[in-house]
């Protein structure tokens, strides 16, 4: 991880998974207005694991090139088996592929163990299938949350510089880190909370963002701060400046440009729901209006009810009115106040008022 395809190879996969979440959250969302639940990953129609083969394949090879292939003894020990100095952080690094490929195949397991138990086909049979399938959910949004939490501690106490110019890139990674943790964390107890599961998606489309910008500034000499220059220290090019002035200089450069990198992320995150708004909403919508599926009409109030605007008026007229401009919630006229309460389709009442 400790070079340019170390970083922007990460990065690309971190940023790709993160856009898929993102996409499928926001579209489970528009289905599943009133019972959204988030999931810690997302099944293809083709390959149902795709995404945590991807995860487990990526993570292997990433252990792989930190200790046996990238080392020039194909082995990151010394001869008397223990771990040098110049290896501490490929060991950090295959570490946290590790905990990625944990999670993969823990998930599988998790999701198995579902798919697995069939206990019937009546009621309560039914009612204990998800049940376990909601204990399984947060169990994995639970095991994600772990993997965020040991990626933070392993940048936290990084064996690299943490005083330079690259340990001020991995300083400002763990604040993006720190939101990924916290909203996966936050989705075990709050499965259905849409904004929370938004937040964690772009959260990790940052991690792979902030992962690629990394790569680029610096393992490209074009692109390093004046007064620095890459050096080569232990078997790693590490960025080092001439002073302490160029230094604090290449700092409030890089914290200036975070700054700008997160702007650009909030805006694009925003758009990018604006334009699921525009592609799913409508379709979705006008489906719950059709099929009448959770969908109550505003009060259809009769003579009888007290609501004098609209006498003179049919029945039917007001219901096509209302089918036009998409109200939703069933609302009751009572005493021609203009006081007005929730009713849902099934009360007693609006069945009265459709009937009549």
């Amino acid at each position: 991880m400790g070079s340019f395809i170390g970083h922007v190879l990460p990065g690309i996969a971190f940023y790709v998974f993160g856009l898929w979440h993102l996409f499928n959250n926001t579209k489970l969302h528009f289905q599943n207005k009133a019972s959204f639940t988030t999931s810690a990953w997302f099944p293809t129609s083709r390959l149902r694991y795709l995404e945590l083969i991807l995860i487990i394949i990526g993570s292997s090879i990433s252990v792989s090139m930190e200790l046996f292939i990238g080392p020039r003894k194909h082995q990151p020990f010394d001869a008397d088996g223990t771990i040098p100095s110049n290896h501490l952080r490929n060991f950090e690094h295959s570490s946290i592929s590790m905990y990625f490929a944990t999670y993969g195949i823990l998930a599988i397991l998790l999701d198995k163990s579902v798919q697995g138990s069939t206990l019937g086909d009546n009621n309560i049979a039914n009612r204990m299938n998800s049940h376990l399938h909601d204990h399984v959910q947060g169990l994995t949004l639970l095991a994600a949350s772990m993997c965020f939490g040991l990626e933070l501690f392993s940048f936290h106490f990084h064996s690299t510089d943490h005083m330079g110019v690259e340990g001020q890139y991995h300083l400002l990674l763990q604040i993006v880190v720190v939101v990924s943790f916290a909203t996966t964390l936050i989705s075990v107890g709050l499965p259905g909370s849409f904004l929370v599961s938004y937040v964690r998606s772009v959260s990790i489309m940052c991690q792979g963002g902030w992962f690629i910008v990394m790569g680029y500034m610096l393992w490209t000499p074009e692109l390093v701060p004046k007064g620095c220059m890459i050096h080569r220290e232990d078997g790693h090019e590490i960025v080092r400046c001439s002073g302490e002035e160029s230094l604090e200089r290449a700092k409030s450069l890089v914290n200036i440009f975070f700054s700008w990198f997160l702007i650009g992320f909030t805006i694009g995150a925003i758009l990018f729901y604006v334009g699921m708004v525009n592609c799913y909403s409508p379709k979705y919508y006008n489906n719950e209006i059709t099929t009448g599926a959770s969908a109550a009409y505003c009060c259809l109030p009769t003579k009888q009810e007290g609501c004098d605007e609209f006498e003179g008026e049919p029945l039917e007229h007001h219901i096509e009115l209302q089918k036009k401009t998409r109200f939703v919630v069933g609302v009751a006229c009572e005493g021609g106040n203009g006081v007005s309460n929730s009713k849902p389709m099934d009360d007693p009442k609006m069945e009265a008022i459709y009937a009549e």
